[in-house]
């Protein structure tokens, strides 16, 4: 075999490892770092829009868990479908997506069209419409968030199935980044807002 031969295997060798390489790093990525999302229904309406595509981070579950600390309180979530909803036919391998309501002993109530927690009016600037139904009051149980999606009249959500186990969530959405004109980070809490 000539100098050249090798030289040619020599690199066809090293492209297909620099492949590989790259391969599995895009799969750990996404597999245990981050990864895109698109919002399939108008649970989260007006915040997300039907179509949208996020991208979700993964970490700061995992070490919120490993803390023993919890999310914080209006952090959009992407989640496994709890119990309940599985057994009502729910895949068990798909996401849904909410926003933290409330966190293990916290106490939630739904009134008058209005949420309270922990007996405070919480004003909600992303709700667009007072809320149609009554609810509570409960008290979130360890281990487990309340969740409700943004177009609380139309969200299958807390409200319907309970609480859910904490571990079921899969990331918290941080970025929109399509359409491009709505392309930006995702807003959490307005500082205060949800001091207990």
């Amino acid at each position: 075999m000539s100098n050249s031969q090798t030289n040619e295997s020599s690199k066809r060798f090293q492209s297909w490892r620099n492949f590989l390489i790259w391969l599995i790093l895009a799969l750990l990525l996404r597999w245990q770092v981050m990864e895109p999302r698109w919002i399939p229904s108008g649970s989260m309406l007006p915040t997300l829009q039907i179509h949208d595509k996020i991208l979700i981070e993964k970490i700061r579950p995992r070490l919120t868990l490993s803390t023993h600390n919890h999310l914080d309180k209006n952090t959009l979530i992407v989640f496994a479908p709890p119990e309940a909803l599985v057994e009502a036919g729910y895949e068990k391998n798909s996401a849904l997506i909410k926003r933290v309501i409330g966190l293990p002993g916290d106490q939630i109530e739904v009134h008058e069209g209005k949420l309270f927690l922990n007996e405070k009016l919480i004003e909600e600037p992303w709700v667009a419409e007072p809320i149609k139904y009554k609810m509570g009051p409960i008290i979130v149980p360890e281990d487990s968030l309340w969740v409700l999606g943004d177009n609380r009249n139309n969200s299958l959500d807390s409200h319907i199935w309970g609480p859910l186990p904490e571990r079921n969530v899969i990331g918290t959405a941080f970025l929109r980044y399509w359409p491009l004109g709505k392309f930006g980070f995702i807003r959490e809490t307005t500082p205060g807002q949800y001091e207990r």
